[in-house]
């Protein structure tokens, strides 16, 4: 039974989202990141452009010097974003020349400024800073001795800039997240057009339909198209077949009939009672095996059209073999013939099957034998069990079957080429059904010096019955 477990847009759909999440979270990792270094390096920037033009400010008089901030630099320093500011001039020992704010400067930043530019992360009064210092020679009329400059501002507009940047990287991202989803549906409707068109061509056929399907599908697809062209082959087949069954049962009926009818319809125009009685008995015969008949159209009917593969259960093949046997050697029909039993296994032969089953297919074997043997004939059935199989024969020293001929031997109506008989060629079918149902491997075999030997292997199983 099928069960439907969700769709497959949805599971397409899920994945995909798995996939876009994972990578989308890489994306906005590597955005933020991005963004970050950009604030860093547009107001790094602007630290570097506010130093040199404070540097440009400094002047010697004698040999004091004499800072005048330019306006350009404090324009600089001052964004938009309301940032306090800090700018400090040094001279070769440390002292300040000019400074806004009492910032103090490590003096491993003084040191290091002194030979290239130098960049500082501080915090004063619970205040981030982020600092520039880099060391600039000054000539005067006297002395030419160098200065640093520091120059420096709080992180939140860095921090505000980089927030902006990272807001519009995320709108732009889940406005691209939004059209690849829609994208995505468009696509996968596509995708999925081969599939409706299938489904649709498949609601369109009626019951009897069971032509190969026509149409252009993707190579996802193919397998599943061949699968429902071998599906619809058997369809055919079995189709076919019954009706051949039908028409040939209905042959096979319409003969006992027809010859029940004609002997009545004789008897009916005469007065004379003998020929009543001769009737009568002819008409008992008929209907004798015209029931017979029947019966086993039945039973090959119900072996082949119905399931139930599930029924089977463990049960010993050696007990049923046993008692059909002893049954059959009680009957009138097997008096003129030596039938009997082999010598069986030991222990259980189990296997798994169906009881009525088996019994029917032993039935039919034992009748087969009976009705296509001359009187006298011997009749043997027996077992070999093995670890792994249970081999169940009948034989008989008959007239045998020529070789030719027993490859159709179980097929329905076949007598094995003989007409002589007054079996209905449904036996053997039966037998081979019954196989079928229960996985075993039927074998016809040529039993030396003359006769026939059929083989059936079941699968044996373990543990008592």
């Amino acid at each position: 039974m099928i069960h439907v477990q969700g769709t497959l847009k949805a599971r397409l759909a899920i994945w995909l989202l798995v996939m876009v999440s994972g990578l989308g979270t890489l994306l906005l990792m590597e955005a933020y990141y991005s963004t970050q270094r950009a604030a860093e390096r547009a107001y790094d920037s602007q630290l570097e452009a506010a130093a040199l033009t404070t540097a440009e400010s400094v002047q010697w008089e004698g040999s004091e010097p004499v800072v005048r901030i330019p306006p350009a630099a404090l324009q600089i320093l001052a964004t938009s974003h309301q940032e306090r500011v800090f700018y400090a001039v040094l001279d070769p020992d440390g002292r300040r020349i000019s400074a806004n704010l009492d910032i103090p400067i490590p003096r491993a930043g003084r040191d290091k400024a002194a030979i290239e530019p130098t960049w500082l992360d501080l915090t004063q009064a619970g205040t981030r800073w982020r600092l520039h210092g880099r060391e600039y020679d000054s000539a005067g009329w006297d002395i030419q001795d160098p200065v640093q400059i520091w120059v420096g501002h709080t992180v939140s507009g860095r921090q505000a800039l980089a927030k902006e940047l990272f807001d519009r990287a995320v709108i732009r991202f889940i406005a691209m997240v939004l059209l690849a989803g829609i994208l995505m549906l468009l696509a996968m409707r596509v995708a999925l057009k081969p599939m409706r068109q299938l489904r649709h061509q498949l609601r369109q056929r009626t019951a009897d339909d069971t032509r190969p399907l026509n149409g252009n599908v993707p190579e996802e697809l193919r397998e599943t198209v061949e699968a429902l062209d071998t599906l619809f082959t058997r369809q055919r087949e079995s189709r076919d077949n019954l009706l051949r069954f039908t028409a040939d049962a209905s042959h096979q009926l319409k003969t006992p009939l027809a010859g029940l009818q004609s002997t009545s319809e004789l008897a009916l125009h005469s007065r004379d009672p003998d020929e009543w009685y001769r009737a009568l008995s002819d008409v008992h015969d008929g209907a004798k095996r015209t029931s017979r008949l029947a019966s086993q159209l039945l039973s090959l009917a119900r072996l082949r059209h119905i399931e139930e593969a599930d029924e089977l259960k463990p049960l010993d093949l050696k007990t049923t073999l046993h008692d059909t046997v002893l049954e059959w050697a009680q009957r009138e029909v097997a008096m003129n013939h030596d039938l009997g039993l082999d010598e069986l296994p030991a222990g259980p032969a189990m296997i798994r099957g169906q009881a009525w089953a088996l019994s029917e297919l032993l039935g039919n074997l034992i009748d087969n034998a009976l009705r296509y043997t001359p009187a006298g004939s011997e009749i043997t059935l027996g077992l070999k069990a093995s670890d792994d199989h249970i081999m169940l024969y009948i034989e008989d020293n008959g007239p045998g079957v020529e070789p030719d001929v027993r490859h159709r031997m179980f097929q329905p109506f076949e007598r094995g080429g003989r007409q002589d008989t007054q079996g209905s060629g449904l036996g053997l079918a039966i037998v081979d059904s019954i196989a079928q149902r229960h996985e075993a491997d039927l074998q016809v075999k040529e039993r030396q010096p003359h006769g026939l030997r059929i083989e059936l292997h079941f699968l044996a199983i373990r543990g008592e019955p």
